[in-house]
């Protein structure tokens, strides 16, 4: 069975772990698709022969989240090379045999707009921040005010900018608990499947 489901949406609104919920419910794949630009800064050598070459053993190397990783992934993301490579590498996990559930911020509308389901998972900037502060602490008005930067990068960049898919399902986690947020994402890919899971 071929069968993708596609969730975008900001940092911190919940798409990550709506993500790997789907997957362990329905036994799909799930790949977090920021980890393979890490992958790729953290293996060294030549970038685009690195991302030609990512395998899903990269993706689990214990050190892709590290300061470190995240700033030789930003490095390698401005290649075009890079990107073209890694598209490939996301199109092919998208589409494998037993589906697949990939996370981002632009699978729905580049990656996979051929997805049997588009979900668009959101939160207000300010319920954002206090969560990515819960998790990694220091002053919660710099947190609030680096989410706003991202999304405004991300939203307003000229190459696949940030934005729900024409025919995604929107899910704003604002105040919603996570609990609640995976059922609902997971009643709406058990519609599409036809019922089963």
């Amino acid at each position: 069975m071929i069968f993708t489901v596609a969730i975008d949406g900001p940092a911190a609104a919940g798409k990550g772990t709506i993500g790997r919920a789907i997957a362990a419910r329905f036994g799909f794949r799930h790949l977090d698709t920021g980890l393979l630009y890490r992958a790729v800064g953290v293996k060294g050598g030549d970038p685009a022969q690195a991302a030609w070459d990512i395998s899903p053993e990269d993706l689990a190397r214990d050190d892709l989240r590290t300061l470190e990783a995240g700033q030789a992934a930003s490095r390698v993301a401005a290649l075009p090379e890079v990107r073209a490579a890694l598209v490939d590498f996301q199109r092919r996990f998208a589409r494998s045999e037993g589906g697949a559930v990939l996370d981002g911020r632009d699978i729905g509308t580049v990656i996979c707009p051929e997805a049997e389901v588009k979900l668009y998972v959101t939160a207000s900037p300010e319920v954002r921040a206090h969560r990515r502060w819960l998790e990694l602490g220091g002053d919660e008005a710099q947190v609030l005010a680096a989410v706003k930067e991202r999304d405004a990068r991300d939203m307003g960049r000229a190459d696949a900018p940030l934005r729900p898919a024409e025919d995604a399902v929107v899910i704003d986690t604002s105040e919603m608990g996570i609990d609640e947020a995976v059922e609902l994402a997971c009643a709406i890919v058990s519609t599409r499947l036809g019922g089963r899971g």
